[in-house]
């Protein structure tokens, strides 16, 4: 069984106010032809279908002409709604589509949505959890204790009625602890939102959506495609792919990926205003085009950069200078900011700078009552 892998489109997504929907059109038209080449028989979009729970009209024209693609080459599609979407609007004529191999995630009403293909070993059954919260779940198993993400994902989960022999494939959209993020996520600080993975330990495969950076955690068995776009500077050096999933007997699974070329990719340069303006340095350069962060190191700013720079390199996204100046104010600013915010929340950010990974519920409550222990006694 042969399953693509897709996630966070964020189809209408605007980038420093540039629109990115001709570049997602692109890129949409990109997968396509991964698919005509692969030949899957599904594909999993794990959440993030659009940027806004209103998405514009050509983000709905956009996804609507993708989804036809998959329907007329007789695709099984599972596509969920994510904390970015309108479960409401995503589920929207699902049962209609269902007959078409369309089968988009309703809204979580105490069971798991689920559908079985089969392949020459036996069944595979792909289970679609769109994004919820605690309150979400509360609402259905009051008689449970759900205070955290985790206890949500366990509880909806444990509602599965699990076949063990067969393969399962979950869906999902959740943060789940360990993952690494970019600065274009919605990420709750503190790592409140985290879910524990071992709340998908029964499932073959777990196709997740909500971070941008494609990774495996802990194993290949669980896994983020990331967006198939870069949507801030942060992951300029990220190589955006498809995830391939093949599903053999139990327990075989084998993960690979191909790459995704973007119409304009996301590049940043830095140098003094008469450097950048060289025609020796620009000149048949492949970032000319790319959607630029140009960081300027004059010590005097430039009067009207953007427009001057903007006749060399037309798709400049973001100005700033690097400079005797800038570096004092962002020292204030640190500092002010720093003593503005209570000890845990400095703590967090420390340790996930550390760490490259949130603290978790236990380490978070094991500060507070250290934090709390301190204050008792200075007092």
């Amino acid at each position: 069984m042969k399953l693509i892998h897709l996630s966070d489109l964020h189809l209408g997504k605007r980038v420093n106010e540039f629109s990115m929907l001709e570049d997602q059109k692109y890129t949409l038209k990109e997968i396509i032809k991964i698919i005509d080449s692969e030949k899957p028989d599904g594909v999993l979009i794990a959440g993030d279908i659009y940027d806004k729970s209103v998405p514009p009209a050509e983000a709905i024209e956009l996804f609507d002409d993708f989804l036809v693609c998959l329907a007329g080459r007789k695709l099984q599609v599972f596509a969920i709604s994510g904390n970015h979407d309108s479960p409401e609007r995503i589920a929207f004529g699902s049962r209609l589509m269902d007959v078409s191999g369309i089968h988009l995630s309703p809204v979580y009403n105490g069971e798991v949505a689920s559908f079985s293909l089969s392949d020459e070993y036996g069944s595979v059954t792909v289970y679609m959890l769109p994004f919820v919260k605690p309150a979400h779940v509360r609402r259905y198993f009051p008689e449970d204790e759900i205070a955290s993400y985790t206890d949500a994902l366990r509880c909806a989960v444990d509602q599965i009625p699990f076949d063990p022999a067969g393969r399962n494939v979950l869906v999902t959209h959740q943060f789940v602890t360990g993952a690494l993020r970019a600065e274009s996520e919605e990420v709750s600080v503190g790592g409140s939102d985290n879910v524990d993975s071992t709340v998908f330990d029964r499932f073959d495969y777990v196709a997740l959506g909500h971070l941008h950076i494609p990774q495996n955690i802990g194993s290949e068995r669980i896994r983020y495609a990331g967006a198939p776009l870069k949507y801030s500077f942060s992951e300029a050096n990220h190589e955006k792919s498809v995830t391939i999933v093949e599903l053999e007997e139990k327990g075989m699974l084998r993960l690979r990926t191909v790459p995704l070329t973007p119409l304009h990719d996301l590049a940043e340069i830095k140098g003094t205003y008469a450097e950048l303006t060289l025609k020796s340095f620009y000149a048949d350069r492949p970032f000319r085009d790319d959607y630029l962060h140009i960081t300027l190191t004059d010590e005097e700013d430039i009067p009207d950069a953007v427009g001057k720079l903007r006749i060399i390199y037309r798709n400049l996204m973001k100005l700033d200078y690097d400079n005797k100046r800038t570096r004092h104010q962002a020292e204030i600013d640190e500092t002010e900011e720093a003593e503005s915010k209570p000890p845990l929340e400095l703590f967090a950010e420390l340790y996930e700078r550390q760490n490259g990974a949130p603290l978790s519920d236990e380490q978070t409550a094991f500060m507070t009552a250290l934090i709390e222990k301190v204050w008792e006694a200075e007092q």
